[in-house]
């Protein structure tokens, strides 16, 4: 019976107050419309073999690894800060941080869910449209596409705007966001061009990737409802748990 009482109470206590989620205004909402169109522009460019792809190759010939030689060895370093696994542990690592501080899930939900969106959109485009990457080219100003590769659009890029762009996103101050904002746009155009340079990606890659990324960043109030749901059922859980322990 005691215990009975103890679940009954802790079904009935408030929540805790948490920063509410940015909603999804019409100015968002807006900007997440004319995001999809610029992706599909994007798409339709490549696949009509228009001017982007003639920048593509001119950037390839160009092979800005050989103009400056002295940037390489950073950027081989630089690039990391767009790779899924190293990202996703460091920026963890200080979510979880706010998590244990802040009494929250929400920090470390809105990372997963931003992750998860990311694999299966990023991942489905890369191999529905199979294009192989600068390296591995076979015809000299052809779009590669619909071949056996999985460059378009580029992983790293999507993933630095994403991964870093979250940070942003759960700012609890405007100055915060500001700031983490700027921090967020210098990984994210880093990268991108970083594997231009390398020559592990074409231009229209990194031009998708950063489409994809801020899709992903704008569609997260959508998701904030279901997120919430999930960390009350977690809270509920561990709090019958540590209970019944007792």
């Amino acid at each position: 019976m005691r215990t009975d009482r103890i679940f009954a109470r802790l079904e009935q206590e408030p929540a805790r107050p948490t920063t509410p989620p940015p909603a999804m205004t019409r100015t968002r909402t807006s900007l997440f419309l004319a995001t999809i169109g610029l992706y599909a522009a994007i798409v339709a460019a490549v696949l009509n073999t228009s001017f982007l792809v003639r920048l593509d190759w001119q950037a390839m010939l160009f092979r800005p690894y050989k103009q400056w030689p002295e940037l390489h060895a950073f950027l081989d370093y630089f690039v990391v800060l767009g790779q899924r696994g190293p990202t996703a542990v460091m920026v963890a690592a200080w979510l979880g941080w706010r998590s244990w501080r802040q009494r929250t899930l929400r920090p470390l939900l809105v990372l997963g869910a931003s992750l998860l969106l990311l694999n299966v959109t990023v991942g489905a485009a890369k191999l529905g449209m199979g294009r192989e990457g600068p390296h591995y080219a076979n015809v000299m100003g052809s779009n590669e596409m619909w071949l056996t590769g999985d460059i378009f659009p580029s992983g790293h890029t999507a993933n630095a705007v994403v991964t870093w762009g979250v940070l942003a996103y759960l700012a609890t101050s405007k100055l915060a966001r500001r700031w983490l904002s700027v921090v967020a746009a210098f990984f994210a155009l880093g990268v991108g061009t970083t594997t231009v340079y390398l020559g592990t990606h074409w231009v229209s890659d990194v031009l998708l990737g950063w489409a994809a990324g801020l899709l992903i960043l704008l569609a997260l109030p959508w998701c904030e409802p279901l997120l919430a749901r999930v960390q009350e059922h977690i809270e509920v859980y561990w709090g019958r748990l540590r209970n019944g322990v007792r």
